[in-house]
């Protein structure tokens, strides 16, 4: 089983993969983004956006897919994917291998996304290069807040500004899973 938790930038993807983590040990953490970063070692990335790539959205099916089959464990994946064409790609790719699915959309107001990406430090050793992350990140929030409307009929809406407990209690309980404390 996969457990996908999607939203925009600020919405608190790690933060409540990290939560579920605690509470679901048996449970691994896979962010497609270190699958963005070898990429970008590779090849060149026209856009800016390694999910332009058809070789990201392949690898990172494969590599989910991989995992569940592999381990036979719950993955837990926290990655914004709101192109829809990329995200029937990869799901379709994991309903094809037979991978269940759950999949979480955390909706968060623009004003508090804003205010959540300008507390972040993303390279605190380069100031300019943190700006410019997170004025990218604030470029994409009105294309992230449209997508709720696009996302497949079976997405969980969570309300992102709930505690990350209960958001993580309303996914394992969405998910059937155990969640000892």
């Amino acid at each position: 089983m996969i457990v996908w938790v999607n939203g925009a930038f600020g919405s608190g993807k790690t933060t409540l993969v990290e939560e579920l983590r605690l509470r679901w040990p048996e449970a691994l953490v896979f962010d497609p983004e270190m699958v963005g970063y070898v990429l970008r070692e590779i090849v060149e990335v026209p856009t800016g956006d390694f999910q332009d790539l058809r070789q990201w959205r392949r690898q990172v099916a494969s590599m989910a897919a991989g995992l569940v089959d592999e381990y036979a464990r719950p993955v837990l994946v926290p990655m914004t994917l709101v192109n829809p064409a990329y995200l029937n790609e990869i799901f379709g790719a994991l309903s094809e291998a037979g991978i269940e699915v759950h999949h979480f959309f955390l909706k968060v107001p623009e004003d508090v996304l804003v205010k959540r990406i300008d507390g972040r430090s993303f390279t605190p050793d380069d100031p300019a290069k943190d700006e410019q992350v997170r004025a990218w990140c604030k470029t994409r929030i009105e294309t992230c807040l449209a997508a709720v409307d696009a996302m497949p009929q079976d997405t969980v809406l969570l309300d992102g500004q709930l505690a990350p407990q209960e958001l993580a209690d309303a996914v394992l309980a969405r998910a059937g899973a155990d969640s000892p404390r």
